[in-house]
C-alpha cells in the first residue's frame, strides 16, 4: 500500500515548528536560539535559496541539538530534499569534518544552508561577545569548514 503525498508544511509551519523545538534554547551567546535560525533562514533566501531551502534552514539543527528526532524528520509533511538538506547538515558525534562536508557537497541545495549557517556563525558581532578562546577556536573552526566546502573568505 502507497501512502498519499502530503501537502508539505508551510514556510510559516516549518518556522513555528522550529521556534517550538527550540524554546527556551540559547546560543553560546546567550541569546535565544530562534534569533540563529531565523538569520539563517533569511540567509538562505538572500543568497537565492528556495522554499525548500529556507524550510531546511530552518530545522538544520533541530536533529543535531536533539531538539527533533530523525524518527519525526522522516514522518514530517517535508519534501524529500528538505529532508535529505536537513540531514546533510546534520553533524553526527565524532564525525571528521572531511566527511561532514563531503556529504553537504553531495547533497542538492545543502551547501547553500551551510554557507547561510557559517555566514550567521562568524558573524563578527556575534563572536565579539565571547571570551577570546571560545572565539578563536571558533573562527578556525569555520574558516577549516569554509575551506573544506570550497567557499572564499
Amino acid at each position: 500500500m502507497t501512502e498519499t503525498p502530503r501537502t508539505p508544511m508551510t514556510t510559516a509551519e516549518v518556522e513555528a515548528t522550529a521556534r517550538a523545538a527550540h524554546a527556551g534554547q540559547t546560543d553560546k551567546a546567550g541569546r535565544p536560539y530562534a534569533e540563529h535560525l531565523r538569520a539563517v533562514a533569511e540567509g538562505v533566501r538572500a543568497r537565492g535559496g528556495d522554499e525548500e531551502q529556507i524550510a531546511a534552514a530552518w530545522l538544520h539543527d533541530a536533529v543535531e541539538d536533539d531538539r527533533l528526532t530523525e524518527q519525526w524528520l522522516r514522518e514530517a509533511a517535508l519534501t524529500q530534499r528538505t529532508k535529505d538538506i536537513v540531514l546533510a547538515v546534520t553533524k553526527r558525534s565524532g564525525e571528521p569534518p572531511e566527511a561532514y562536508a563531503a556529504r553537504i557537497l553531495a547533497t542538492p541545495g545543502a551547501l547553500l544552508v551551510k554557507e547561510a549557517d557559517l555566514a550567521h556563525n562568524a558573524d563578527p558581532a556575534r563572536l565579539a561577545v565571547l571570551d577570546e578562546a571560545t572565539r578563536t577556536r571558533l573562527a578556525g573552526k569555520y574558516t577549516r569548514m569554509r575551506a573544506l566546502l570550497g567557499l572564499a573568505d
